[in-house]
């Protein structure tokens, strides 16, 4: 049986945009439209979100060259780091250096104190990433686009802002999917009414005559 993990559920009021650029099909109502248009985040959050992942990755490699492996994952300012480091100082040190970059809220340290994972391990989790990425587009009662997801050693990390009911679809899916062996969710729980005030308005429809 397949272990799934909740590390972080994180309640917000915070209302914002939704995420996709393709649309889809959510209480029967198509919606689609450009990234930064549709993501939970606001475009705000998603820049500074690009530009932790750039930097602090940047970082670990000037600091601890090739003797780590460390995937950055930000999504709303929150840090997942996932991947081998050789010792536990290591581990700290890379989440001390990643702390150290402008716009960082929260870090969730996933690192492993172990050899680096190979470049056919790596293929493998990235076909498995792709492969749970497609069963949650192809879920049509879900915004596949309001969940980021990243794999390492058929341990599929899923991040981003959802009702309660959607974390619990996406993970049925993720969990079904071939090559996961493990759902470790780092989530934002937002309510349905807030879900609902975020959806495109739908215009009106023309009176008859």
């Amino acid at each position: 049986m397949k272990k799934i993990v909740s590390r972080i559920v994180i309640g917000t009021l915070l209302a914002s945009s939704l995420s996709g650029c393709f649309p889809l099909l959510v209480g029967g109502a198509v919606v689609g439209g450009s990234l930064v248009a549709t993501d939970r985040r606001t475009s705000g959050s998603l820049v500074e979100d690009e530009g932790i992942e750039l930097r602090a990755s940047s970082r670990i490699r000037e600091n601890l060259g090739e003797r780590v492996h460390v995937n950055v994952t930000s999504y709303n300012r929150q840090v997942l780091l996932t991947g081998e480091v050789p010792n536990l100082q290591d581990k700290q040190l890379v989440e001390k250096i990643v702390s150290g970059v402008d716009n960082v809220r929260n870090i969730v340290n996933e690192l492993d104190v172990m050899g680096n994972s190979t470049l056919t391990q790596r293929s493998s989790d990235s076909l498995v990433t792709g492969r749970a990425k497609a069963a949650l587009v192809d879920a049509k009662d879900l915004f596949a686009s309001a969940f980021k997801l990243t794999t390492e050693r058929g341990t599929v990390y899923v991040m981003g802002r959802v009702t309660a009911r959607e974390a619990k679809r996406a993970t049925d899916i993720i969990s079904n999917t071939s090559g996961v062996q493990r759902v470790v969710r780092i989530l934002e729980i937002i309510s349905e009414e807030e879900l609902a005030r975020t959806l495109p308005q739908q215009p009106p429809a023309e009176q008859k005559r």
